[in-house]
């Protein structure tokens, strides 16, 4: 009984064991969909903002080109070129090499092997990912790579290792393949050598050899190591997240995988890159996964930016798996149809007995739509007639307001005037009693020269003009600071004096009294009218808006400084 007892407790134990596992799994899966859907959504989000990423890219390339073009010696261009060329590379294959010719040109034009060299190298490397392997190996092996600086060494083995593994990629027979897997293995074998642990082209190649190896667990270690220790640009990122997912790829754990291939297609669309590999691997897992909407909009994607980068390379392949795609998503458009062509069947049909019902209906609510149109049709025109009587309202108070404003301006100059009359009659009486005591004591001579004279018509205008001035701005005092308003910044017109006004505010000051031919303007200030018109021409230019509206705009100021029992 004990032993059964204890065999009851052990089976229990493994299946409390069992279950738990379970529910830990569980877990773990949901956890993962969940990343994958927000990651999935954040990589939508940035498909649809690739014109802005694009701009940028344009942006940066403007940039480039502007400091070569800047550049005032060869060396200097040689370097502008070469930043030039690490943007266009993954961008542009043709720009790229047009550039590679040009640092080529450069190099030999200065003289410096380790240049020459150097723009050859990036020669290579631009005809190795249009397919020219023949052509990049020739100019490789023209090179002496020993005579070359230790720095150039990693460059020129990364170009033969990328040469050699999409030799055996492509290759027909199977002897060749190896051949070209075992070139591949050491040329990275070399690149690994040539570089520091630690730095992110070890850390890759590394990871890269692993994964041929058989030990992708290793080859996360260290991608994650350096992901983690090292500040990597976006475009970085993404090689390293694509690493990755190849990793996971050989450990059977799809979740993982997508969420790096979701990662890097984020990070180059980010980078603005049109050479790449994750958003089209993403694609055929999402194919593979049955979600071939998304996966043929990916392709597309992939296409497009191969075409325009001219990577023949990258449209070969997206070639390989597009009429697949392709064909499955017009199936499910067609399926799709099919569907719908059927529920347009039912739809129809129920549209048909709901029009049976409608008319039944109609037939009894017609009378109260009769009545409930008419009603409307008042009501309309009942709004539409006080309407018109608001407009009318409002432009009759508008006219009553300018009829007081014009009444109030007259009173109050008309007051002006006849005070400044009688001011002027006594100034004349006590000019002629003056010219009256020069004639009586004989002093001709001093006569003659005050006639002449025109001083006092001077200070008579000045006054004149001093009074204007002080009447107008006691009924407008805030009339320079509106004026101003209406100018653009920095084109203000200020008077010399506090209290006074300039020629031209003296022009619209008369403007907005209403007087607004330039003839009695001239007559008024004393210019001719060629004058005036040209300041009035001046001010309008400076307008801050229309031109043609500021005189309009002028007369509107002070409106509400009229007083309303004016």
């Amino acid at each position: 009984m004990i032993a059964d007892s204890r065999c009851i407790l052990t089976g229990l134990k493994v299946l409390l064991a069992a279950f738990f596992s379970f529910c830990c799994g569980c877990v773990a899966v949901a956890r993962a969909d969940v990343r994958v859907d927000s990651l999935m959504g954040v990589l939508h989000q940035t498909i649809a903002n690739r014109d802005l990423y694009q701009q940028q890219k344009e942006n940066r390339l403007l940039e480039l080109r502007n400091e070569y073009l800047s550049a005032r010696d060869d060396t200097s261009r040689f370097y502008a070129l070469g930043q030039l060329l690490d943007e266009y590379s993954p961008y542009n294959t043709d720009s790229a090499f047009s550039i590679c010719r040009l640092r080529e040109l450069i190099a030999r034009r200065i003289g410096t092997s380790w240049m020459i060299a150097n723009a050859r190298m990036n020669t290579a490397n631009i005809l190795a990912r249009t397919g020219m392997y023949k052509e990049a190996l020739e100019i490789l092996d023209s090179i002496d790579c020993g005579s070359q600086p230790e720095y150039l060494h990693q460059f020129y083995y990364h170009i033969r290792r990328t040469i050699y593994g999409l030799m055996a990629a492509y290759s027909v027979r199977e002897a060749d393949r190896q051949r070209y897997d075992s070139l591949t293995m050491q040329y990275r074998d070399s690149v690994i050598a040539c570089n520091t642990p630690g730095t992110l082209g070890y850390s890759i190649n590394m990871a890269d050899k692993l994964n041929n190896t058989g030990r992708p667990q290793e080859a996360i270690a260290v991608m994650e190591e350096i992901m983690g220790t090292c500040s990597l640009t976006t475009h970085d990122m993404a090689m390293c997240a694509y690493t990755l997912s190849e990793s996971y790829k050989m450990l059977g754990d799809s979740d993982r995988r997508k969420e790096q291939l979701i990662i890097s297609s984020i990070d180059d669309l980010r980078s603005a890159v049109r050479e790449y590999l994750s958003l089209r691997m993403l694609a055929v897992m999402l194919y593979q996964e049955g979600d071939v909407e998304t996966a043929h909009q990916f392709l597309g994607i992939s296409m497009d930016d191969a075409a325009k980068c001219k990577a023949q390379l990258r449209v070969l392949e997206i070639n390989e798996i597009y009429p697949l795609v392709n064909d499955m998503y017009l199936a499910s458009i067609q399926k799709q149809k099919g569907h719908l062509r059927w529920s347009v069947i039912v739809i129809s049909l129920l549209a048909l007995m709901l029009l049976y019902a409608i008319f039944h209906m109609f037939k009894a609510m017609r009378k109260t739509a009769a009545a409930r149109k008419e009603v409307e049709k008042a009501n309309a025109m009942l709004r539409r007639l006080n309407g018109e009587l608001r407009s009318s309202n409002e432009e009759l108070c508008e006219a009553n307001r300018v009829i007081a404003e014009n009444s109030y301006l007259k009173e109050e100059y008309i007051g002006r005037y006849m005070d400044q009359c009688l001011v002027y009659i006594e100034k004349l009486d006590s000019y002629r009693k003056s010219l009256g005591k020069l004639v009586s004591a004989g002093k001709i001579e001093q006569l003659t020269k005050t006639l002449k004279s025109s001083t006092t018509v001077d200070e008579e205008l000045k006054s004149f003009y001093d009074n204007f001035d002080n009447t107008f701005l006691k009924l407008f005092p805030t009339f320079v600071d509106d004026f101003n308003a209406l100018l653009r910044p920095g084109e203000e017109v200020l008077p010399k004096k506090t209290g006074h006004l300039n020629t031209e505010l003296r022009i619209f000051a008369l403007i907005r009294l209403g007087i607004t031919d330039s003839v009695k303007i001239a007559q008024f200030l004393r210019y001719s009218v060629t004058t005036i018109y040209n300041y009035r021409t001046k001010l309008r230019n400076k307008a801050a808006c229309d031109r043609n509206m500021l005189e309009e705009e002028v007369q509107r100021i002070g409106r509400s400084e009229i007083p309303d029992n004016a």
